[in-house]
């Protein structure tokens, strides 16, 4: 079964960076297009940003565009997600997610396959 680990989230002011990690221990990401959603309190779950197989295609959410930045390092079997500028409504936890596509990525969550527990992210004075 596999299973998908995120770090790096935590308590940040506004206009702070996080850097968030995506690891799957056993298992080969190479082969799978990662995408990474959140969810705030009492709102359902947003793509945020995904990143196809190769690392060539990639794709935000509006809301994040020019703020994050999705990259992944296949020799070290990890998926990033810088996150700058940080605002307030970007609050919530953040999810990694795979998904078996061979195609372009997409930021729909029925398109993922296995997802992580998830890293909470606070973006606050």
């Amino acid at each position: 079964q596999l299973q998908l680990a995120e770090s790096g989230g935590g308590l940040v002011h506004p206009g702070g960076s996080l850097k968030l990690s995506c690891a799957a221990p056993g298992f080969t990401l190479d082969y799978f297009a990662i995408g990474w959603f959140r969810q705030a309190p009492g709102k359902g779950r947003e793509g945020v940003s995904c990143i196809s197989r190769d690392g060539v295609n990639t794709n935000y959410a509006d809301s994040v565009k020019g703020r994050f930045a999705i990259s992944r390092h296949n020799a070290k079997n990890v998926v990033y997600l810088q996150l700058n500028s940080l605002k307030p409504e970007d609050t919530g936890v953040y999810y990694c997610a795979v998904s078996r596509t061979t195609g372009s990525p997409t930021l729909s969550a029925k398109d993922y396959d296995y997802w992580g527990q998830g890293t909470q992210v606070t973006v606050s004075s």
